[in-house]
């Protein structure tokens, strides 16, 4: 069955350009949809049916291990028109490795999301597995013009825990802040089934989902995190 957007739904909102971290402020109301850890046949492809049908956008944090085993469907998120990001190679607790072991982590990941996604755009956005992150890290990662997505709204859909539970707590928690970005994975059935009711949910109290979108495009014209040294280098196109 072809995709189909909801014409009763007003839950698309603005597109936000971001250059660095700190760009990302939203309005009372707007949230920011984000997926991490995929992609994942039969999962993520539910998602983006989902997606299509509320005439949303979200920015999905990858996997290097994950896009390099199923390169098309990474292709296929960007181009259904969804921001890629990174999330490392194999979802390492960057907190337990030395410094280099870590940016070797990060740079790997970025560098297989890229190859995997072919001539679709990476965007420079990077999260934390586990929102795990030392001063260095991070410093390090803002220094080399990647714009590190941080967790407003934790879903916490890994937990066995019915849709119901999964829908009130995200709801629970987005009503106390009035904003913010959410954390999903497109990893398990369960994100797939809360899904739809979720973003009905959205609509009916009145949220916008904004797309986030690089400023500058993609990896190339900015600096990156290089495996060899762990400093900012330059990427020619």
């Amino acid at each position: 069955m072809p995709n189909r957007i909801l014409s009763s739904t007003n839950l698309a909102g603005r597109t936000l350009e971001v250059a660095s971290t700190a760009d990302i402020i939203l309005r009372p109301g707007e949230v920011i949809l984000t997926f991490d850890d995929g992609p994942r046949p039969g999962k993520t492809p539910a998602i983006l049916d989902t997606l299509d049908r509320y005439g949303v956008r979200a920015t999905f944090l990858m996997l290097g291990s994950a896009a390099k085993a199923h390169p098309l469907l990474a292709q296929e998120v960007a181009q259904r028109g969804h921001t890629v990001g990174s999330h490392t190679y194999d979802h390492t607790d960057l907190g337990n490795l030395s410094r280099q072991a870590a940016l070797n982590e990060i740079a790997r990941g970025e560098a297989a999301v890229a190859d995997a996604l072919a001539n679709e755009q990476l965007s420079p956005f990077f999260r934390f597995p586990y929102l795990s992150q030392t001063g260095y890290l991070r410093t390090t990662l803002l220094q080399g013009d990647m714009v590190v997505l941080d967790v407003d709204i934790d879903s916490k859909d890994y937990y066995k825990d019915s849709i119901e539970v999964i829908t009130a707590r995200t709801l629970d928690r987005l009503e106390a802040r009035g904003s913010g970005i959410i954390l999903f994975h497109d990893i398990h059935q369960r994100t797939v089934d809360m899904l739809p009711g979720f973003l009905a949910e959205l609509d009916a109290r009145g949220y916008s989902v904004v797309r986030l979108v690089p400023k500058s495009p993609g990896v190339f014209g900015r600096s990156v995190i290089t495996a060899e040294t762990g400093l900012p280098g330059s990427v020619e196109q």
